[in-house]
């Protein structure tokens, strides 16, 4: 941690020098990503003897183990989890600072965002049409690994006297090993906050900050980064001194509003290519398997699609177990069903979508004579206007509705305001965990993370997402092993309730 900010600050502090020779953009990028290409290569380094990055091995088989753990258990309580988050069976009195609903909304606020419109368009750009089957299959599998770690999340939490918690996986690392008699513990949970600090400062503000100035540049015209990352930087810090009631007071309203005017316009397009849809699935599921021509083929197109997802829903990640530890609830397991319906929304939902738009609209350059996507020299699928990243996503809905673009400069600045202000939580309680409870302490870390989303805003996509996608992935690595050790916790907290559900001892709350 002290080297990655030692190293920021010495970025900041050359700027003035590297910014006479190319702009103070330029100097950004060519420090950040000569800070941090070590750190990226280790995360992604391939298992040996294959082109398969061996984190996402490690996310799909964790998900998979999960899923079989607990018996498919996204698919048996997706109508009590809808219960939960209506409110019928919370008791105002429980312990906790929010209300599920909330809980979910500030959760998804760091999930559904730039992810499933920036990430999706990376993600079939490199991965073509088939990156989305496997895109979807990660967000069904994610399922099961968000219900393990948010009832976790909850179940060791700490609750201080003024009614505020904190919770995550640093807490139930260092109270679920403990209780299991299990070494090591406080060594992984202060693994897991730096890397939850660095995933803060890079997805959750850097890549945002990258991706809304991208849009906003692409509709009123280029002008230097920082002048986004500051005006960003301003309001973010204005919501984050609130604390979590405030972050989930303005998430509550921002995403439901921002998920269902993305929602809607790309329903539409659907909707207008009905006869088209048919042709994309065909795509997508042949594409799976076969790679149409991309480099890498198939297993190319499961790698994107998996990489993607989990940058997108984050399940198995831990992040989402922080937010969903303020929820009011007594009963742990309650926020695990909650929190499985996060990578459904995000994944399963709003990443399709986005897949469908890119594909029906003929994004995705072909050779007629084979059928086999064209390759650029970058090694990405050739796109028809030649953009990448937001910019695609962009062009695709711009395609259908000229005046898109406008809007999705309204969608992308909610989606990047609303996944800051959560993972600025996120980030918070990590340095807490470490430095202590304090204003002085939560102090310093708001303005680290702000003087951060100046710098993802200058740097380019390249370093950024990268960077974003290596230190949220970091983070996958200590909390699943800590899943593992801890999830027969969660299976008799599991058995529990659900015989006292069906025994009828759990009731619905009647204010």
């Amino acid at each position: 941690m002290r080297q990655f900010l030692v190293a920021a600050l010495a970025a900041l502090l050359a700027l003035p020098a590297r910014a006479q020779e190319g702009g103070i953009d330029a100097a950004v990028n060519e420090i950040f990503a000569a800070s941090t290409g070590w750190f990226v290569n280790f995360i992604f380094a391939p298992i040996p003897g294959t082109s398969f990055s061996w984190i996402v091995a490690w996310l799909v088989i964790g998900a998979t183990v999960f899923t079989l753990y607990f018996g498919f258990i996204q698919f048996r309580v997706i109508g009590h989890s809808l219960a939960l988050v209506s409110g019928k069976y919370s008791d105002p009195k429980d312990a906790g600072e929010v209300s599920h609903f909330q809980a979910l909304a500030t959760a998804l606020s760091g999930t559904v965002g730039l992810g499933n419109i920036a990430g999706v368009a990376v993600a079939v750009s490199i991965g073509g049409a088939g990156a989305t089957f496997w895109m979807i299959l990660a967000g069904l599998l994610g399922m099961a690994s968000k219900f393990t770690e948010c009832t976790l999340g909850v179940k060791y939490r700490n609750e201080y006297p003024d009614g505020t918690v904190s919770g995550g996986p640093m807490y139930y690392i260092t109270k679920g090993f403990a209780e299991r008699g299990l070494p090591g513990g406080k060594i992984l949970a202060i693994l897991f906050s730096i890397f939850c600090v660095l995933g803060a400062l890079g997805g959750g503000n850097m890549f945002q900050a990258n991706q809304a100035h991208q849009q906003i540049s692409g509709v009123v015209g280029e002008y230097p980064g920082w002048i986004t990352g500051v005006i960003f930087a301003a309001i973010v810090f204005i919501v984050i001194v609130g604390g979590i009631k405030s972050i989930a007071r303005v998430t509550e309203k921002v995403v439901p509003f921002m998920g269902i005017l993305y929602c809607s316009v790309a329903l539409v397009i659907i909707l207008m290519n009905l006869d088209m849809v048919g042709t994309a699935f065909g795509q997508i599921i042949d594409g799976a398997f076969t790679g149409n021509g991309i480099v890498g083929g198939a297993i190319g197109a499961l790698i994107q699609g998996f990489r993607r997802a989990a940058f997108s829903n984050e399940a198995g990640v831990g992040s989402a177990a922080i937010a969903h530890s303020a929820v009011k609830t007594k009963e742990p397991i309650t926020e695990g069903f909650v929190s499985l319906l996060e990578p459904f929304i995000d994944t399963v939902v709003i990443c399709t979508m986005t897949a469908l738009v890119i594909i029906i609209t003929g994004q995705l350059m072909t050779d007629p004579a084979t059928g086999l996507y064209l390759i650029g020299d970058d090694g990405r699928v050739v796109t028809a206007t030649g953009a990448t990243g937001v910019g695609l996503t962009s062009a695709a809905f711009g395609s259908v509705f000229t005046w898109f673009p406008y809007l999705l400069v309204v969608a992308v600045v909610l989606f990047a305001f609303s996944t800051m202000i959560s993972w600025s939580y996120y980030g918070l309680k990590a340095w807490t965990y470490m430095f202590g409870e304090g204003k002085a302490q939560e102090l310093t870390f708001k303005v680290i993370f702000c003087v951060f989303i100046v710098i993802g805003a200058a740097a380019s996509l390249g370093p950024v997402i990268d960077f974003s996608d290596a230190a949220i992935f970091a983070m996958a690595v200590v909390n699943i092993i800590a899943l593992y050790l801890l999830m027969p916790i969660v299976k008799r907290e599991l058995d529990s309730y659900l015989s006292r559900l069906r025994s009828g001892q759990i009731k619905r709350f009647k204010p």
